[in-house]
């Protein structure tokens, strides 16, 4: 059986990464999303895509390499 592959990160998923962040970046990540009225599990997926891919806004359109 294969995984599904997913485009957007899971609230279920968002929580174990927060779980396991030092709390001065997921303080920082909850803040965000809350200054600009995200799910939290957005604000994440949009800070990994970005790092990957400065041309990204979120893991669907995410092509590493190509922002640097």
């Amino acid at each position: 059986m294969q995984a599904k592959l997913q485009e957007q990160l899971s609230s279920a998923d968002a929580e174990v990464i927060l779980e396991r962040l030092p709390e001065q970046i997921r303080a920082a990540l909850i803040t965000r999303a809350a200054e600009i009225e995200y799910p939290v599990e957005a604000v994440i997926e949009m800070a990994i895509a970005s790092f990957l891919d400065t041309e990204a806004l979120g893991f669907a359109d995410c092509k590493p390499g190509r922002g640097q």
